[in-house]
């Protein structure tokens, strides 16, 4: 039988052509697995997502969290799959930007890399601003409500930007650096809030008075389908970050490090993440997490311990955010860098710092441009109103390029539809599936936002301002596509080499029938 259909590497993959090595491009391959898990889990921002996550989720479906968590888990476990199936044939930092158009064309495969680099830099923007807030909690828990007669307001969005765009900076200089650095910086910050989470959530899961309900995991006990939606496209949202780790791929020792950082990551966040819901459902009423949708898990430490100790949640999500914005700026500069090198953007994003080796002014760049979001956004309404709008739009965008990738995927591999039952499920059904849910779930919300409300208003709360932030960020993307293909005219637009390539690998990838059993 083939190597690629029992899992083993193709005589391409060992060639270089498609295959896993790393385009030669000055980038430094430092980084193990266990480096790309963390860089991959501080960029999901874990304890962030439930501390802030968990009661948005609340807040939408009730009772039945942990049912929408593992609904969500579902299609992105199979993008996942995509994810490591394309990337141990074609090892590119660009990701969907490159593997959607071998297969899907140019078009699609642009707006998968612009839609990615768009909605990170939108969460850097809000991110800031909620890393901000968190810093000025901590303050307030510390008895240090203000410094030379100005209050430390973690309500007031002007001030929460400010800070959070000086950590901003901060973590710049520092994945200027290198993405190993990150991840060393990043590690016992990861390690904290892990602890923390399962010191809290699981003393809350024992001690908890509210008994264990089926309705928790029951989807159906939702009323309505718009509901189930708006929770899943949330949840979704907190589990984005993991492909992170196939984002500084070729920074990696060895092809199959970043699938294993991206499983891996998963995999800890479903734990982590149902661990909490459980934990909160245990403790806390309805009402009660729903009246502490943004502060939940500070909630929890203070119901559940005295200071200082009490304090240990909020410190947690404090470290969370900075790595979060830290994990954040690495994938968006290497996605910008990957569109660079094709001519669909400058060459200015190409370059890299003589000394690091890194893409420096990409980084200072997309670092600037979310910067300048932050403050657009002070006026658009108050932070939770902002955080919650920006979750919701890039929540769609994350479904609309998670979802290319896996239809790139299962349309690549279909040769595997005859390699065996479990080389079908890995690398065709599974992300065919997972891609058609994601598409739709995304859709959906989309229509269902821009239907809430009679009309549009410039402001976090109506739904046709929300709907309308990806649709606008997709119509720019089609400018900048065809500015590209037609101004630039970047290579990127001429498909038939691709052609001919992908021709050659469905002929690899496919088990030549043999007389005898397989080996």
């Amino acid at each position: 039988m083939d190597s690629a259909a029992r899992g083993g590497e193709t005589g391409d993959e060992r060639a270089g052509r498609p295959g896993g090595d790393a385009p030669a491009t000055g980038l430094r391959q430092v980084l193990g697995p266990v480096d790309g898990a963390i860089i991959a889990m501080s960029n999901t921002a874990p304890t962030l997502s439930i501390g802030i996550g968990m009661g948005a989720i609340a807040a939408i479906v009730g009772g039945a969290i942990p049912a929408v968590v593992l609904l969500a888990f579902l299609p992105i476990l199979g993008i996942a799959s995509a994810y490591a199936q394309l990337n141990r044939v074609e090892r590119n930092l660009g990701a969907g930007f490159v593997w959607v158009r071998r297969t899907l064309g140019p078009w699609l495969g642009f707006q998968s890399g612009w839609v990615t680099v768009v909605g990170t830099t939108i969460y850097l923007a809000y991110g800031s601003q909620v890393c901000g807030a968190m810093l000025l909690a901590f303050a307030n828990e510390a008895h240090l409500h203000s410094v030379l007669g100005l209050s430390l307001d973690p309500g007031s969005v002007a001030l929460t930007t400010i800070l959070g765009l000086v950590v901003l900076v901060a973590v710049t200089l520092t994945a200027i650096r290198g993405a190993d650095l990150s991840a060393r910086i990043q590690k016992p910050m990861i390690v904290f809030e892990y602890l923390v989470l399962v010191g809290f959530c699981g003393y809350a899961l024992i001690i908890g008075k509210h008994h264990f309900s089926l309705d928790w995991f029951n989807p159906a006990s939702l009323p309505s389908m718009k509901v189930l939606a708006a929770g899943l496209v949330v949840s979704v949202y907190i589990f984005w970050g993991w492909d992170s780790a196939f984002s500084v791929t070729e920074e990696t020792r060895h092809p199959r490090d970043a699938a294993r950082a991206g499983y891996g990551s998963l995999w800890l966040m479903l734990g982590m993440f149902l661990l909490a819901a459980l934990g909160f459902e245990r403790l806390f009423s309805l009402d009660q997490m729903t009246q502490n949708a943004s502060t939940l898990l500070p909630y929890l430490g203070t119901s559940l311990a005295r200071q200082p100790l009490a304090a240990l949640p909020l410190l947690a999500i404090m470290f969370s955010s900075i790595a979060s914005l830290q994990a954040g700026v690495l994938p968006t500069a290497r996605q910008t860098l990957a569109m660079g090198r094709t001519g669909t953007l400058s060459p200015l994003w190409t370059r890299l710092h003589p000394r690091f080796g890194t893409p420096a002014i990409g980084t200072v760049l997309i670092s600037s441009i979310a910067a300048l979001l932050a403050v657009l956004g002070i006026g658009i309404g108050t932070l939770n109103q902002f955080i919650s709008a920006a979750a919701t739009s890039v929540g769609m965008l994350v479904s609309l390029y998670y979802g290319l990738a896996g239809l790139a995927c299962a349309v690549r591999f279909r040769a595997q539809l005859q390699a065996g039952v479990i080389a079908a499920l890995r690398a065709v059904v599974l992300p065919a599936f997972s891609a058609i849910a994601l598409l739709a779930l995304g859709a959906y919300l989309a229509y269902s936002d821009w239907t809430s409300v009679p009309a549009f208003a410039w402001n976090a709360t109506n739904g046709k301002f929300i709907a309308a932030i990806p649709v606008t960020i997709v119509l720019t993307g089609l400018a900048a596509s065809a500015w590209a293909k037609w101004g630039r005219r970047a290579p990127y637009f001429d498909t038939a080499p691709e052609r001919a390539a992908e021709a050659e690998e469905q002929i690899a990838l496919t088990p030549a029938p043999a007389p005898g059993p397989a080996v």
